[in-house]
């Protein structure tokens, strides 16, 4: 699990990405079309969703698709469910 995974996950924009993309695989264009900021800055959030793993992209045609690395999503809740866990056991 990459450390800027964290840090991607600290935005509400990029936050907001993953849950469109927990529906369906979407273009770029159509995850801008669900904000009103510019298309350069969703290009700049999927770059780092993309840099710590948690989307991955393919092309089709003139499009590139992104999709949830649903991989990374299981690292990451293993990670805090056994911290979890751990502190669980320094409780007993």
């Amino acid at each position: 699990m990459k450390g800027d995974v964290f840090k991607a996950l600290g935005d509400a924009t990029r936050r907001k990405i993953l849950e469109l993309l927990k529906e369906k695989s979407m273009s770029a264009g159509e995850i801008a079309d669900a904000f009103h900021i510019s298309k350069p800055s969703i290009s700049h959030h999927l770059s780092i969703l993309k840099n710590s793993d948690l989307v991955i992209d393919e092309r089709n045609g003139q499009s590139i698709i992104y999709t949830l690395n649903m991989t990374v999503f299981q690292d990451v809740m293993s990670w805090f469910l056994g911290f979890v866990g751990n502190g669980d056991e320094n409780n007993e």
